[in-house]
């Protein structure tokens, strides 16, 4: 019984395509079709937008399918959410949809934007934020290009940003954050009820997770005199309990750890005057807790 994934087509499909190829599953797109092959017997792939995915796997037409959870809310869409995946067009950071106005605008906040005009992709959430804020404004769908609608076309825009660069380099300002997105794995509630199909789901999210773990994870392996040990592990922090082995000579211990990537180039200088030899570090694909 095949499991029919979704991989989001356009500016998820390469980092989502990498994901998986750490999590262990080798997909290969190609640009003339829409069914990319993958190294799995029972999964068949479809490239579908993300902005479709949540109706398509709520109608059932796919099991399951990466999105962002600001499509699923957009499109009101019923599903059950397997993971999520906090991962970006370049990054491992979350994206957020912003409300932003030109540099010179005289607009500090949404409330300053009633009875005007907001162009995005977004419609619905939106729409309900505006709600929220008791704001009304005339909410316009933008075809693309979004950032290039204000002033001529729009007072302002909500669109999604990684970094916020391309806002900045269009001269617009953020004045507040509409939604912040998570990617998230999800199911309908028939794959979810059917063993096979769940087990299988299980199975992709605990690897997704884990290669999403090991990205800001590596591994360090050295040797230590014996009686340096105490000094060399009170340098190091690990993910649980470092690994400790003897070795051939008994005046020498192994010692092998799994740390954050952000401090090894502060704790390399310290474990070496601390009597470490032989250091090494190494990537790590996946990491189950």
């Amino acid at each position: 019984m095949k499991l029919v994934l979704g991989i989001p087509k356009g500016s998820l499909q390469d980092s989502t395509v990498a994901l998986f190829k750490k999590a262990g599953f080798n997909i290969s797109v190609s640009s003339r079709s829409y069914y990319p092959s993958i190294d799995d017997p029972d999964i068949s792939c479809m490239l579908i937008r993300a902005q479709e995915m949540g109706k398509y796997v709520e109608k059932g037409i796919l099991d399951c399918g990466i999105t962002g959870s600001d499509w699923i809310e957009d499109n009101e869409a019923t599903v059950t959410t397997v993971a999520e995946l906090v991962y970006a067009k370049t990054s491992i950071t979350a994206c957020k949809w912003v409300l932003a106005v030109p540099e010179d605008s005289p607009f500090k906040s949404v409330k300053d934007l009633n009875g005007k005009r907001i162009s995005t992709e977004l419609i619905n959430v939106t729409k309900n934020y505006l709600k929220k804020n008791n704001v009304q404004a005339e909410v316009e769908f933008s075809w693309g290009a979004t950032e290039v609608k204000p002033p001529v076309f729009a007072d302002a825009i909500v669109e999604i940003t990684e970094t916020g660069s391309s806002l900045k380099a269009n001269k617009l300002r953020i004045i507040d954050t509409v939604l912040t997105v998570a990617n998230k794995f999800i199911c309908n509630k028939t794959a979810w009820d059917i063993p096979e199909k769940r087990e299988k789901l299980e199975s992709i999210s605990l690897l997704l997770k884990g290669a999403l773990k090991a990205e800001s994870l590596v591994g360090i392996k050295l040797n230590c005199r014996t009686k340096d040990q105490d000094a060399v592990l009170a340098i190091l922090p690990s993910l649980n309990t470092p690994t400790i082995s003897s070795l051939a000579d008994n005046a020498w211990r192994a010692i092998e750890v799994i740390v954050d990537e952000s401090i090894v180039r502060v704790i390399i200088p310290k474990l070496k005057k601390a009597g470490a030899e032989g250091i090494v570090e190494y990537p790590l694909n996946k990491v189950i807790p």
